[in-house]
């Protein structure tokens, strides 16, 4: 069953949250990972949560998508990351239909 890496992002310094724009996908999509929504409009609909930035990512297994964030590609840009923006996460499963 798929689950999804549900990021909310604050950019703190734009010029190095671009760098690690720019380097994140390819770890991304090294552990089979996707994205589903990066950035955009964000609609506030409930709750008065108001975040400035959304990231999605898709991943075939929990396994698959702690495999990516433990990974040491991933790692090594945590300086850049933990620099660049502050953010929450969580990880969901995916929801499975009856047929």
């Amino acid at each position: 069953m798929p689950v999804y890496v549900i990021i909310d992002i604050s950019v703190m310094d734009q010029g190095l949250y671009e760098e690690y724009v720019a380097r994140v996908p390819a770890v991304v999509e090294q552990y089979s990972g996707r994205y589903l929504a990066r950035g955009g409009e964000v609609v506030s609909l409930a709750g008065g949560w108001q975040p400035e930035r959304i990231v999605v990512l898709e991943f075939e297994s929990i396994d698959q998508a702690q495999e990516y964030l433990t990974s040491p590609e991933n790692l090594a840009l945590a300086e850049l990351r933990e620099k660049s923006i502050t953010a929450r996460a969580i990880i969901v499963p995916g929801y499975e239909y009856d047929l």
